[in-house]
Parts: C-alpha cells; structure tokens; sequence
C-alpha cells in the first residue's frame, strides 16, 4: 500500500512539474495554474503548499543558471556601463 501511495505522489509530482513547465515562461500566471493542478488532484495541505515554492524556487535557479555569465557581467559594470545600470533597474 505504500509503494501504491508513493507511485501515486510521484506521479502527482511529475504532472505539477509538467504544469511548471508550461506555464512559467508564458504570459499566464503558473502559480494559479500549479494551484489549480493541485486543488484538483487534491493537494491543498500546508505541504502541497510548499512543494509549489519548491517548484518555482527551480524554475528560478533555471533562469539564473541560463543566464548566469549576463547577470555576472550586468553585476560587474554597474558602475561603468549605462547600459547595464538600465538591464539591472529593468530586472
């Protein structure tokens, strides 16, 4: 009954991420569409809650990681570069 359990929150996890995916770089909002995925495979408990963090926390670090030679050379000429004082005051 366990591995039942488990395989099936696995699999509820696999399809939150899914909605991530999807949603998070397009123009519509993937918190309301993880919460809906959620509330309608019925995590709505303080952990479900936790675990959406969790999700865009990678989808954050994702961004972060793509980019991360930009926001390093953004960082090290803010006091030189107009240019990337304007890309820093727009992000």
């Amino acid at each position: 009954m366990v591995d039942a359990a488990q395989g099936l929150l696995s699999l509820k996890a696999a399809v939150m991420g899914v909605v991530e995916g999807l949603t998070e770089f397009l123009p519509i909002s993937s918190t309301g569409h993880l919460i809906l995925a959620g509330t309608l495979m019925g995590l709505t408990d303080e952990t479900a809650k936790v675990f959406d963090v969790a999700i865009q926390t990678g989808a954050i670090l994702a961004v972060v990681i793509v980019y991360w030679q930009r926001l390093r050379t953004v960082v090290a000429n803010l006091g030189h570069s107009a240019q990337a004082r304007r890309f820093a005051a727009n992000v």
